[in-house]
């Protein structure tokens, strides 16, 4: 199913619908990112600061004690609490008001950072897996295996090559006969694959979901944004969504309007755009929204 960009703007809607007068922070979703090592940070708090700008009511960066400082020193609204290992997360874990995990933005490549993943998705909560976790999950199989359908995958499109190098060649083969395999054909065999909401990153952003549900968000033409193409812009994007999941969107959902209002906050805000702009463009794109 196509959704072009008008219905994807109906479905920024569902932002404002999700807040009730008699609601309370923790009816808006509690979001855990997790943070990598000290000089590694930067990319979990831009990602924090997504998924608190677009609505969730409680957001905890999970810092390992390396870099609690270095956390601490740059968050306010946002928590830090010490999570130095597998074990400290299954405690923080044990939180259930813990709705939402944000995975991946400089998490590492070590068996620390893969452990942390795993013991991420056992908890089979709502998460979203970015950069590093992608690349951890192509490196392991048995990671791979524990994904679940409350999990959102933000490939661009070397990182979609290495989870899927199979279905990455059918995309880059030339076609001699029609119809072409093309890459709304290549998201939706990454879905049924995983069983969870693929969203492969580009100027046409797709996203599909392992019931053939796919949708395009095309940053082309009058909705061109060249400016996205800068350090930090993809983990905003994950906090995007991340946000919209402990709201209590659907992973299919979360992914579409987040690449929506991604593009809308890069289109508002003009050239000169850096990542920590993004999120602090939303509340202007939100009242031209009408909401």
């Amino acid at each position: 199913m196509y959704r072009s960009p008008k219905q994807v703007t109906g479905s920024a809607a569902r932002v404002a619908s999700l807040r009730k007068q008699s609601s309370h922070k923790f009816s808006h979703g509690h979001a855990l990112v997790l943070s990598g090592p000290a000089g590694q940070t930067g990319a979990a708090r831009l990602a924090a600061r997504g998924a608190l700008r677009i609505g969730a009511g409680v957001v905890t960066v999970a810092s390992p004690k390396s870099a609690m400082l270095e956390n601490a020193l740059h968050l306010t609204a946002i928590m830090v609490k010490d999570t130095d290992g597998p074990q400290a997360l299954k405690r923080l874990l044990e939180d259930e008001r813990i709705n939402t995990l944000c995975l991946g933005p400089a998490l590492g490549l070590d068996t620390r950072a893969a452990k942390l993943v795993a013991v991420a998705l056992e908890a089979n909560r709502k998460t979203v897996l970015d950069a590093d976790a992608l690349t951890l999950l192509s490196q392991d199989a048995g990671l791979f295996a524990k994904l679940h359908a409350g999990c959102v995958l933000t490939p661009h499109a070397g990182e979609f090559k290495r989870l899927f190098p199979d279905i990455a060649a059918k995309l880059d083969t030339p076609a001699s006969t029609g119809p072409a395999y093309c890459k709304v054909d290549a998201t939706r065999e990454a879905a049924k694959r995983t069983g969870c909401t693929v969203l492969f990153k580009g100027p046409d952003t797709m996203i599909a979901s392992p019931n053939g549900q796919a949708s395009v968000n095309a940053s082309l033409y009058a909705r061109s944004a060249p400016w996205l193409a800068t350090a930090g812009s993809g983990d905003v994007l994950a906090g995007f969504i991340t946000g919209l999941l402990a709201r209590g969107f659907t992973p299919h959902n979360a992914a579409e309007t987040g690449a929506y209002l991604h593009t809308e906050c890069a289109l508002s805000f003009g050239a000169g755009l850096i990542a920590e702009d993004i999120p602090e463009e939303l509340p202007k794109v939100f009242k031209a929204l009408g909401l």
